[in-house]
């Protein structure tokens, strides 16, 4: 049985952006560490201010890497750490259903079409399956990882809520690193704790969609469920991880070295 540790990085490095945390620690099955200090996932970039803005730039980010769509980064754009390349890398179309999320649940017709009467909790696992099989996320995620793999670090990369988007880019990242599922699934799962700002804009979302509460909340929590959504869909379009990796993101084993060598003591 390989080794599991669960990282939870419980410390909130950046308060003001609760889901910025490092992504090292964690071991391999095979007894390595994940270095530290050289890969960040986080929430929305917009919010960093006060004293959390000498940390953010004392990290030596080189790398800021947005997952977002041009609707999130045009409302609120980021806050981007002097020296660092800005790089938009998008793993879902813009113009699909939902993709403009804000929009959407302002409209309270629309909003009760798409999220009500339970119907949040599918769509989020639509959301999972999509960014596994779609082209925007295969080429995203391979951009995400080949970026990992050559450099400069320390590189963030991030969405909104740090949790959907991110986490799958953070599950990808792990597992192709060696990180056992178990583990993999642990550090998705810290996002729960981490969605204090989240929570703020969904609550008034929530209110002028005239949406209660319930019908809002799948959204705004991350759930192993979904993220076993995100590894069935693996399963279901490839046959299994590894021909993920090969056939739908299409990376080198020179990537995949490149990854292991700088993240890997």
């Amino acid at each position: 049985m390989g080794i599991v540790c669960v990282v939870t990085n419980d410390g909130f490095l950046l308060p003001s952006a609760p889901n910025f945390r490092d992504l090292g620690g964690h071991r391999t099955r095979e007894g390595r560490t994940v270095r530290s200090g050289l890969i960040y996932r986080s929430d929305a970039l917009h919010t960093i201010t006060g004293p959390d803005l000498d940390v953010y730039q004392g990290l030596g980010l080189r790398q800021l890497v947005d997952l977002r769509t041009h609707h999130e980064r045009d409302r609120l754009p980021d806050v981007v750490p002097e020296g660092a390349e800005y790089a938009v890398v998008g793993v879902q179309n813009a113009e699909a259903a939902g993709a403009n999320f804000v929009d959407l649940l302002s409209d309270p017709d629309r909003a009760r079409a798409v999220f009500g009467g339970g119907a949040a909790e599918r769509f989020m696992r639509e959301v999972y399956r999509a960014l596994v099989s779609d082209t925007e996320a295969l080429d995203g995620y391979r951009e995400l990882v080949e970026r990992a793999a050559k450099g400069p670090t320390s590189l963030v990369f991030h969405c909104s809520a740090g949790k959907d988007r991110t986490g799958w880019g953070a599950a990808l990242l792990l597992t192709l690193l060696g990180v056992d599922r178990a583990a993999v699934t642990g550090d998705f799962l810290v996002s729960n704790a981490r969605q204090a700002n989240t929570d703020r804009w969904m609550r008034q979302l929530s209110k002028d969609s005239q949406l209660p509460w319930e019908d809002v909340e799948p959204m705004t929590r991350v759930r192993a469920a979904y993220l076993d959504t995100a590894f069935d869909r693996v399963d279901e379009v490839y046959g299994s991880f590894d021909a993920y990796v090969a056939q739908g993101l299409k990376l080198s084993e020179g990537t995949l070295e490149a990854l292991r060598t700088r993240m890997l003591d």
